[in-house]
């Protein structure tokens, strides 16, 4: 998942303009060395300092502490507020330059500030940024949507974009007038006064729901372990789950013992493997329950009016429902496009996932276990079946995916796709001390910027994996380079033992390294259209493209090799693998195209008061069949990425997958999966191009003509 920080999350995700007029990557801070004392000390701040130092001139993690997040803020938001008046109030008529380049240059010192502490509040929170978090995240919205409304601002770029034909304006300068234009009319700018207030208002009030939801879940994952006791504990567990269950309780302070956590990797791991039923179940509704216990840290009211205020602003811009007003600029642009799509999936997995069903049953009675199959046994009778069908364990892969395999071969792949190089630096600042650190440069040695990953689960980092910046790249007054971080919440090895990840986590590792590429290979001009910063049902496609290159023999064969031996993966099991590639895919495909039409469901009313959140979830799924031995794959109460940045746009994994499908057919039409001439269309219009172009125009100028939805439907098993 492409994780949008900084101010779209301080801003409550309620329009892309609610980040306008600074929607970019930070620079080196021109101003703040006059404001660097800290409230609390004497000690510049190094927030609002210069620095220099480090690679890249990374930010310097071990100087940064919480206490000096709120000067800092205060401080970015002054200097940002005054660069703005300055543009608004310019008596020179309108130009590209003095209103577009001036608005994408200002803000720097903010924009750096939030970068960092919306990464920290993700990856490495404690109380004291999660305090912050609440003071900060409504102000933050405030401030970016009084800007994004204000009138003299949106006069001089309504006059801009009325007289574009005439500007003389290159390509990439066009878009980007095109986006503020869009984007602040998508803020309000056009509204009434009245209106105006009240969009302010609903900005304010849903960056504090959005930080309180990531919150209680973060509060539900740290507040819940199963410690195993005995070796009747673990029966069944693999040894490599049996050594990450020992360190979980060891760093959890059980020495002796083992745990399971709420992590994905522990707890579908033990989902997957374990052969005590009571367990399974206890783990799998603490899994299924995460903010719908009740108490502080219940969501369901949080969601409940997010809804109601998301179905508000949507009406105030004069759209039915949020998911109208989401869908209107995105690849997608209706509702019914969206439903479209995922009922032609779901018609096809859904009475896949029924005869799978029925196969699990089957095997279950034979083993003497007469119960009707249940959620929290999917996994586990699903394995039996893999392994009766194709005589494929997969425990039996855990040996040859090692973490540092999979990092190796994840970088070696973007060696030969797009010519990069990575050199890890030891000794560079990080944020924690599991943080990986790299330089990635072109072959010839130029500079393309730090990739920084974080792979471990531990109790300060949010449940999921995401990629993230701590600096985007941009050129508008200098060649910046790009700070790109991928986080993940990977089982560590046991105590003096390798990671050895499953495939899933393999697939995961890839996946998120993926919207890293299309980070760090970034290559324009303005920080509003950099990177990331394109159509959300556009955005998973060169993640999920980049997970095509882990299945394939030529990688697998290179890099899948034995943690203690050295053996490559033996032929056998990697046509096992093959063989068993679409396995379960009912199963995989309801779970989340469940979600998918939940989501799509939720935001396409427009309730006059606030839903049911459970009530809801039920109905939705009765409405659409859903079988009751398989879950969704994010139950409402913790489906962050609908209250973030996916609301309404959860299907968009799915549309990109459309595109993913076609998108590595066009290399294996050449005979050679690292073509070098489909490579580089890949890097000119997809990877390095940011938003300098319609998302539709740039499929078209790499693939030639439009996806079809049965290269998806035959890459995942469900259609011949």
């Amino acid at each position: 998942m492409a994780k949008t920080t900084k101010t779209t999350r301080a801003a409550g995700r309620t329009g892309r303009a609610a980040q306008t007029p600074r929607k970019g990557a930070p620079a080196k801070a021109r101003a703040g060395a006059k404001a660097g004392k800290t409230a609390a000390g004497k000690a510049a701040n190094p927030l609002l300092a210069r620095w220099r130092k480090g690679p890249f001139d990374a930010p310097p993690f071990g100087a940064i502490r919480a206490e000096h997040f709120a000067p800092a803020f205060r401080a970015g938001m002054k200097q940002h507020r005054a660069e703005v008046k300055a543009i608004a109030a310019d008596s020179r008529k309108p130009s590209f330059a003095n209103t577009i380049v001036a608005l994408e240059k200002s803000g720097r010192l903010l924009s750096r500030v939030g970068s960092i502490f919306w990464n920290l509040v993700g990856s490495n929170a404690d109380e004291a940024l999660q305090a912050l978090e609440r003071e900060f995240a409504p102000k933050l919205a405030a401030h970016y949507t009084a800007l994004s409304l204000d009138r003299k601002i949106f006069k001089r770029i309504a006059d801009l974009w009325e007289r574009r034909a005439s500007l003389k304006l290159d390509a990439e300068q066009a878009r980007v007038l095109e986006r503020h234009y869009v984007e602040l009319v998508r803020s309000g700018a056009r509204l009434a006064v009245k209106n105006k207030t009240r969009v302010g208002e609903i900005a304010e009030r849903l960056a504090t729901l959005t930080s309180a939801f990531m919150q209680n879940v973060l509060k539900d994952e740290q507040s819940w372990r199963m410690t195993l006791d005995s070796e009747d504990d673990l029966a069944g567990l693999p040894q490599a789950m049996r050594d990450s269950a020992q360190r979980a309780a060891e760093d959890a302070g059980e020495p002796g013992k083992w745990a399971i956590t709420l992590a994905r990797s522990s707890v579908e791991g033990f989902l997957t493997f374990s052969s005590r039923r009571e367990l399974r179940e206890r783990a799998w509704r603490a899994w299924v329950s995460r903010g719908a216990n009740g108490g502080e840290s219940d969501n369901t009211g949080v969601l409940s009016e997010v809804v109601a205020l998301r179905a508000e602003y949507a009406r105030l811009m004069g759209f039915d429902t949020y998911a109208d007003y989401n869908l209107d600029d995105a690849m997608a642009k209706t509702p019914a496009a969206v439903n479209e799509l995922l009922g032609r999936v779901w018609s096809v997995a859904l009475p896949r996932a029924r005869e799978e069903r029925d196969s699990l049953a089957e095997i279950a009675r034979g083993e003497g276990d007469n119960e009707p199959i249940q959620a929290w046994d999917w996994r586990y009778y699903a394995e039996k079946a893999r392994k009766a069908r194709y005589d494929f364990d997969q425990s039996a892969l855990r040996p040859y995916l090692s973490l540092e395999a999979m990092i190796a071969a994840a970088f070696d792949v973007a060696g030969k796709l797009f010519g990069l190089k990575f050199k890890e630096l030891k000794d560079a600042p990080r944020y924690h001390a599991d943080v990986r650190v790299f330089q990635v440069t072109k072959k010839n040695g130029d500079a393309v910027g730090l990739f920084l990953g974080d792979y471990f689960a531990r109790p300060s980092k949010r449940s999921g994996a995401w990629m993230s910046s701590f600096r985007s790249q941009h050129r508008v007054d200098g060649d910046q380079r790009p700070i790109i971080v991928n986080v993940m919440n990977f089982a560590r090895g046991g105590e003096g033992q390798p990671t050895l990840l499953s495939f899933d986590d393999a697939r995961t590792l890839f996946h998120e390294f993926g919207h890293a590429l299309h980070g760090l290979l970034s290559d324009v001009t303005y920080p509003s259209i950099s990177g990331t910063a394109v159509a959300r049902d556009f955005v998973e496609l060169p993640s999920q493209l980049y997970e095509h290159w882990l299945s394939t023999p030529q990688v697998l064969r290179k890099f899948a090799r034995h943690v203690e031996t050295g053996e490559p993966m033996p032929e056998a099991l990697l046509a096992k693998l093959e063989a068993a590639r679409n396995f379960n895919q009912g199963f995989a495909t309801v779970e989340f195209t469940s979600s998918a039409l939940v989501d799509m469901a939720l935001y396409s009313q427009a309730p006059d008061a606030r839903i049911d959140t459970l009530a809801f979830e039920k109905a939705a799924l009765e409405k659409i069949d859903m079988p009751a031995e398989i879950a969704m794959r994010h139950r409402l109460p913790h489906f962050m990425h609908i209250v973030g940045g996916y609301a309404a746009g959860y299907y968009s994994y799915m549309w990109s997958e459309v595109m993913d499908a076609d998108a590595f057919a066009a290399f294996e039409e050449t005979g050679d999966v690292f073509d070098r001439k489909t490579a580089r269309r890949l890097y000119e219009f997809i990877y390095s191009a940011g938003n300098r172009r319609d998302p539709g125009e740039a499929w078209l100028k790499f693939r030639g003509r439009a996806p079809s939805v049965e290269g998806m439907l035959k890459k995942r098993g469900l259609a011949a």
